[in-house]
């Protein structure tokens, strides 16, 4: 008989499998641009459903037919730029050396650090030249939507262009919101950075898929056949049991269908399973999404997109109502 082969288990491209740190993900790297707007917006991920396109992708098999796409709803309220941090450079590389804040703060952001009573630099007396970098910090808006919530996620984004037109940017709109339709346009394709959903403590079946043993092993059936040799410790490489889930994960090249205001052609009769019913803007997304339902997801400019989507968005003739679990 053939020799039977069993490939290891569990991919071992991320880690350690602990827990995020923050429900906010963090972006390491932006993507390049020469306009002077954000990199990326924030939303709520609300539910999954289906829609039916009309092909337009030049290669495919279907092309010019009506098929059937499942997307994902995030739902966007408007953003708002509270301040930006101006950086530095130096032998040491790069360096937060100052922070605008906007005159006026929400007083839900009391809930994530104390208020200043007022701001003690003002943008009109920055140098610009003396900083090389810029960012915007941004603040969500939940209270906006109907997932319970009020504290706001305080971030930062990146924005594009040169120094000079990041800063009069930042000095024009600061205070003001940011709606998702000036950031993203449809047909483009974004990087979808969320944290996934948690499962708790599980064992290395469930964790990283080993196969189940035959009812006559030795002490365990749900657990790997070998642990490795007997001297030395156990090796990190082999399935043990262990956190779960809630981990910071990227899903790049995600293909951006849809910009709406209109929640009502999109929201189902008895809203969204476990969400409710979607308030402001929101964007239909194609394919899934890591996160569960609430769940902040942080969408930015692709960094490496792919060559083979099309630029131009497909004409949407079905929009199901009915969630997808």
């Amino acid at each position: 008989m053939p020799t039977k082969r069993s490939p290891r288990k569990g991919s071992m491209q991320v880690w350690p499998r602990k827990r995020a740190r923050s429900i906010i993900a963090r972006i390491r790297s932006w993507a390049k641009s020469n306009d002077a707007k954000p990199l990326g917006f924030a939303g709520y991920k609300a539910g999954m459903t289906h829609i039916l396109v009309t092909d337009n992708r030049p290669n495919s098999i279907t092309k010019g037919e009506d098929i059937r796409l499942p997307v994902t709803v995030i739902e966007c309220p408007p953003m708002k730029l509270i301040g930006f941090t101006l950086y530095k450079k130096d032998a040491y590389g790069l360096h937060a050396s100052s922070q605008i804040l906007a005159d006026k703060l929400d007083k839900e952001l009391a809930k994530n650090f104390p208020l200043p009573k007022k701001t003690k630099k003002k943008a009109a007396d920055v140098k610009i030249d003396e900083y090389v970098d810029l960012m915007l910090l941004v603040q969500t808006q939940p209270k906006l939507t109907g997932i319970g919530k009020k504290k706001p996620e305080v971030f930062e984004m990146g924005i594009g262009g040169d120094i000079n037109a990041k800063f009069e940017y930042a000095k024009n709109n600061l205070g003001k919101e940011i709606k998702v339709a000036d950031v993203f346009t449809e047909g483009q394709q974004l990087d979808a950075r969320a944290i996934t959903k948690g499962k708790g403590f599980q064992g290395p079946v469930k964790r990283f898929g080993v196969s189940i043993r035959q009812h006559k092993s030795e002490k365990t059936k749900r657990g790997p056949g070998s642990l490795g040799p007997w001297h030395g410790k156990l090796n990190w490489t082999v399935a043990h049991a262990g956190q779960t889930g809630y981990h910071q994960r990227v899903d790049y090249n995600k293909w951006l269908l849809k910009i709406s205001n209109t929640p009502s052609d999109v929201n189902p009769k008895s809203g969204f399973i476990r969400y409710g019913v979607v308030k402001n803007n929101y964007l239909l997304v194609k394919g899934s999404i890591q996160g569960p339902a609430k769940r902040m997801i942080t969408l930015t400019q692709a960094i490496r997109p792919n060559k083979k989507i099309p630029k131009e968005v497909p004409a949407i003739v079905y929009t199901s109502l009915e969630t997808m679990q």
